[in-house]
This record gives C-alpha cells, structure tokens and sequence, in this order.
C-alpha cells in the first residue's frame, strides 16, 4: 500500500515538470519589448478559430518573452493527495529547468520524498518505475511551438464558459488547452501519457519580468486505484538565471 501511494504522489510531482518546467526553451531570439495585455490580442467569440486562440494563449503568457524563456526556477509548497484520500501529505518543492535539462525535488517527510533529474542525456529518478512525462510533448511546451512546421491546432468542445483548442505533434501527442476567453489565459489543460490522464487547472498567475507563471495550480492524476491529486503553491519563481552544469548532476 505504501508502494502504491509514494508511486502516485511521485507522479503527482512528475506532472509538475509538464505543467512548469516546460516553460523554458532551448531557442535563443532577440527578445521582443513585449508585456502581458489585460485583454486578448483577439476578441475571442464562439467564432474564432483554433489556431487564434492558440495565438492569444501566447501573447497571454508574455508572446516572445514566454517562448524565449533560457530558465526558471521555482520553489514552494504542495499538498499531496494519494488516490481515494481526503488526508492531504503536505511538503515542499523546487524545481529547475534549462532548455531540455531539468531538476525536481519533492520533500514530504518522514513519508515520502523525491528526486527526478534529466542532465540532458541521461535522466535518474529516485524512485524507479516513475517515468516522467516529456515537457517537450505535452503541457506548456507544446503551446509555445503550436505554429511550427509539425504541429497541428484543432477545436475542441467549449467547456462551460471556457474556449478549448488542441495542439498535437507529428507523432500524435496532443494537449487539450482550455482559456478564459476574457483574458486569453489558460486555465487548463490535459493530456495522456503512458496510460495515465493528467490535467492541470491553474489558479492564480504571478507576471515575472514580462512571463505569466502560475502561482497556484492543481492537478490530477486518473489511475487504476484511483484519482491522485495535489495543490501545488510557487512561493518564489525566477527566471533567465544562469544554472551551472552541477545543478543538473546525476548522482553516483
């Protein structure tokens, strides 16, 4: 039983990187004067297309300076939910990115802690059979890429009063987003990854140097034994600063 719990609460803390880290791209450009509008580049009605809304979801998230990201660092707390469980596991979390490299810790002692790195080439998790779901296939990544060569931006069924679009890749990996057509942010999205349904709905943002970065989001996990949850709180984001290599060390 607590194999099955530290597995899922693991995988609560993997979707983090799909939902965050993801956020910083390995691309360099010149980095546009741009900053967050309090209304859409478009007017958003039942009429606009998928791929405009795609397009107001990037300039909602800071337009060049959210697809330029070099870095983000992201420390905080988090509350844990194994499945069936209404008795929360509260710990902390940081986490790093740079590019495609990458370093989550999650620390919820005595019952539960966690370690994942990806150096670039290789990755290590502290508890094995906890696969992490690739940021550059899913989650915020791929809304950064929606309009290159490879990636396709479809409907989907509006969600109460929020519009949906979906963005998936040559290979067929897909994330369903979801944003408020007032403000064009993205309040949630889901995807499916080796067999599991994962979603994310954010909460509050926080604007950092020109980057919307939720603050505050949940997410959750469907699973055989059923739903995981956690409620996750950034209370310290940075981003553009320079990491060293050693950030990214794969244990001996």
């Amino acid at each position: 039983m607590k194999r099955i719990l530290s597995t899922s609460l693991a995988l609560l803390a993997l979707v983090l990187v799909a939902a965050i880290s993801g956020q910083a791209q390995t691309e360099t450009k010149e980095k546009a004067g741009n900053t967050i509008p309090a209304t859409p580049a478009v007017a958003i009605t039942s009429a606009t297309s998928p791929l405009d809304l795609a397009r107001a979801a990037v300039i909602a998230q800071g337009g060049d300076k959210f697809k330029n990201l070099e870095s983000i660092v992201l420390r905080g707390s988090v509350d844990l939910y194994g499945p069936n469980s209404t008795q929360s596991v509260p710990g902390g979390f940081v986490l790093a990115n740079a590019g495609d490299k990458m370093r989550l810790e999650v620390d919820a002692r005595p019952l539960f802690t966690f370690k994942q790195i990806f150096d670039g080439q290789q990755s290590y998790s502290s508890l094995p059979g906890a696969e992490m779901p690739p940021s550059s296939k899913f989650g915020m990544r791929v809304l950064a890429k929606f309009d290159q060569p490879g990636y396709a931006v479809t409907a989907l069924p509006d969600k109460k009063k929020l519009r949906g679009f979906r963005v998936a890749d040559s290979e067929g990996n897909a994330t369903d987003f979801y944003l408020d057509p007032a403000t064009g942010r993205i309040i949630s999205y889901t995807f499916s990854f080796s067999g599991y349904n994962f979603g994310t709905e954010n909460r509050k943002f926080k604007e950092v140097e020109g980057v919307l970065v939720p603050s505050s989001f949940t997410q959750r996990i469907e699973m055989p034994q059923g739903a995981a949850f956690a409620e996750f709180n950034a209370k310290e984001i940075k981003i553009n600063q320079k990491l060293g290599d050693d950030a990214f060390a794969i244990p001996n």
